[in-house]
């Protein structure tokens, strides 16, 4: 497969994943990241990163935008509820597992 083909694909898959969060708003982010390591905001973060890499000025806010399909503020008000302590102690056990641009398993 040439280079060119597997941008495309990735690509592809990418709008497919940003496209399923959309839909699936009944799905927190503190649960993404207690089963996957990684949420909607990692990915913002990882999007973030690969404009600046190339040059491409882009704020957290408007990487967020990109993956939520709306302001991240409106998405919470609309969407995030309240975690519950059973889920916030597994996000603490689980910090080591989370993806590095989260920021959470710093030490």
């Amino acid at each position: 497969m040439d280079d060119r083909t597997r941008t495309e694909l990735e690509a592809a898959a990418f709008r497919g994943l940003v496209a399923h969060l959309r839909k699936r708003t009944d799905v927190q982010n503190i649960d993404l990241m207690n089963l996957a390591g990684f949420c909607r905001n990692c990915l913002s973060k990882w999007y973030r990163a690969a404009a600046v890499e190339r040059g491409v000025e882009m704020s957290e806010d408007e990487a967020r935008e990109v993956i939520y399909g709306m302001p991240f503020k409106e998405w919470k008000a609309q969407h995030q509820k309240e975690a519950s302590p059973e889920q916030m102690q597994t996000f603490e056990d689980t910090k080591p597992l989370h993806a590095e641009i989260s920021g959470h398993n710093r030490k």
